[in-house]
């Protein structure tokens, strides 16, 4: 069987790497979780199930999400005007992922244990420098 990812730098080689940075880029996440499990919200209603994301960065994620085609915007020609995102089909896609990520977090505790024991270690090796 012919490898036809030898010739290509490692960052093309790995076909999961263009979705990792799809769905895991700054903010993606929180608001695809957020539409999948609240439903259609408003910007204000997105703003405040996450709170630590400022106004700018969520319209430019908003953006680039239905750009991609993981949320669809709905404007009202009302007055005043009225705006609602929601999670598309392909959107509701990632929910598997979603779900087995969900479930391998309760590694995270492993995860913490090994840092601390790495950062024991290195802090051992570095003060016997």
């Amino acid at each position: 069987m012919i490898d036809v990812t030898a010739d290509l730098p490692p960052e093309l080689a790995c076909p999961i790497a263009p979705v990792v940075d799809l769905v895991f880029s700054r903010w993606t996440t929180p608001i695809l979780w957020t539409l999948h499990t609240s439903g259609r919200m408003r910007f204000v209603e997105l703003e405040r199930h996450i709170t630590t994301i400022s106004p700018k960065v969520l319209t430019q994620r908003l953006r680039q999400l239905e750009r991609d085609g993981m949320i669809e915007r709905t404007h009202y020609p009302e007055v005043p005007p009225r705006v609602e995102y929601e999670i598309t089909d392909l959107g509701r896609s990632l929910a598997p992922l979603f779900a087995a990520l969900g479930e391998w977090s309760v590694n995270l505790d492993k995860v913490e244990q090994a840092r601390r024991e790495y950062d024991s270690r290195t802090t051992t090796s570095v003060t016997h420098r």
